[in-house]
């Protein structure tokens, strides 16, 4: 999330000069993270909702059926976001922003076909603990073979033949002429949830929950050496595709970053066990409780017509203020959610009884 707030912050806020910066480009390097990071927790998170109803006896049916329920819920609160979004945008907004693909969609269509695949893994008679180690191989071989069909898909490949909003999923075209690395299509954005759902599957295994720290250790060393072994893979002078693009489809630069989200995991499993995190209240640990939340707030008062600044008018320094805003505002937002979570029926109940009392 706070990598987040400060990409938006900065890409939205800064003025054309500081924009030309290399503060400004260090802060849009960061902005390459979020999305992975986001994409990858719901991987890991749809392999414990997964592996916890099969361990409560569930069908692989009732597995399906309730893990994509939550992938399309999510994918109508993306529809809905965009709604909202073009509606506070009128009269300027075009009417094809309703039909943009954004994190949330690939986050919810990632969710709904990982339960495809996870029915399809459970077919046949296996044991839990095997079916785990299917799920894992199955989960990586989609993810490899999602970021290896990336770049001719946004290239020589694209199905032009799609109308462009259904072609936007693929490649991000949207109603440009070109793929956008702005909008967030199936290839390569699901191959994160991808490789999340194996390490959601891996951190579940008997080994894995009987020897905790070393096998977040083992994923954390790990992905340095994918990081490493991509950058050595990218300065060879054979290249595998006729159109190349490091920054934005290229294989080698979502190893890296799958090398780095493993990292961040490691650092973040450390500071929750033995460092700050461990010790009473943690700001960072509030927001990811509410993630989706202040997503969809922070986004308006950054972005949309109530930015708390003036946009592309800002120094870095007053930028850097009205980020520290946004952070102290979401935090207290996200508090205020947890804290009244489930209260609304005793409320409405209390509320009656008010009113039956006057009456």
């Amino acid at each position: 999330c706070l990598a987040m707030f400060q990409t938006h912050c900065y890409d939205s806020w800064l003025s054309p000069a500081a924009r030309k910066s290399e503060f400004f480009w260090w802060s849009q390097l960061g902005g390459t993270l979020p999305a992975p990071l986001f994409l990858f927790l719901a991987g890991i998170s749809f392999a414990m909702m997964t592996d916890g109803m099969r361990r409560r006896g569930a069908s692989p049916n009732e597995v399906a059926r309730k893990t994509m329920l939550r992938g399309a819920e999510i994918f109508g609160l993306a529809l809905l976001f965009r709604l909202q979004e073009w509606f506070l945008g009128l009269p300027w907004a075009p009417w094809t922003d309703l039909l943009r693909v954004d994190v949330l969609n690939m986050i919810g269509l990632s969710m709904v076909i990982m339960g495809v695949v996870c029915w399809l893994v459970s077919k046949g008679s296996a044991s839990l603990p095997a079916l785990r180690w299917k799920n894992i191989g199955v989960a990586i071989g989609i993810a490899l073979g999602i970021a290896m069909v990336t770049p001719p898909l946004w290239t020589t490949m694209r199905p032009r033949w799609l109308p462009w909003f259904l072609e936007s999923y693929v490649n991000g075209v949207h109603i440009y002429e070109a793929p956008k690395p702005w909008l967030f299509a199936f290839f390569p954005w699901s191959a994160f949830a991808f490789i999340g759902l194996a390490v959601g599957f891996f951190l579940l295994t008997d080994w894995a929950r009987a020897h905790e720290a070393k096998a977040v250790t083992l994923l954390g060393t790990a992905g340095a050496a994918l990081g490493l072994f991509a950058l050595r893979l990218d300065s060879l002078r054979f290249q595998l595709y006729s159109t190349y693009d490091f920054w934005h489809t290229s294989p080698n630069f979502w190893v890296i970053r799958v090398g780095v989200v493993l990292v961040i995991m490691l650092g973040a499993y450390a500071w929750c066990r033995w460092g700050f995190g461990a010790k009473g209240f943690s700001p960072m640990i509030q927001l990811g409780q509410t993630s989706l939340l202040v997503y969809w707030v922070h986004i308006e008062l950054v972005y949309g017509g109530f930015s708390i600044m003036e946009k592309k008018s800002q120094t870095v320094a007053s930028a850097s203020v009205g980020l520290l805003v946004i952070f102290l505002s979401m935090l207290v937002l996200s508090i205020i959610r947890t804290r009244t979570k489930g209260k609304g029926a005793a409320f409405l109940a209390k509320l009656r009884a008010a009113r039956s009392g006057n009456t």
